[in-house]
């Protein structure tokens, strides 16, 4: 397998670089539908995607905020909002 690998359109390559993206649900939908299509075809990004996906949601997890009044969720959200 190389990153350069076509599959439906789009590069192995290409497809890496969007995962976060993919995971935020942070795509267009015809730039999901690719990316789909391709880890679809390829089993080397469906295995890589899937365990990415995991890591990532179990960090999410394990790292959200338990406790947050609405008021404390707001202000953090504003200040990583102002960071970007």
């Amino acid at each position: 397998m190389s990153l350069d690998d076509r599959v439906a359109g789009v590069s192995c390559r290409e497809v890496l670089a969007q995962l976060g993206d993919y995971q935020d649900g942070a795509l267009a939908a015809d730039a999901r539908a690719t990316f789909e299509a391709h880890v679809g075809a390829c089993a080397n990004c469906a295995a890589f995607g899937g365990a990415y996906g995991g890591l990532v949601a179990r960090l999410r997890e394990r790292l959200a905020p338990r406790d947050l009044d609405a008021e404390r969720a707001a202000r953090l959200a504003a200040r990583l909002a102002a960071d970007e």
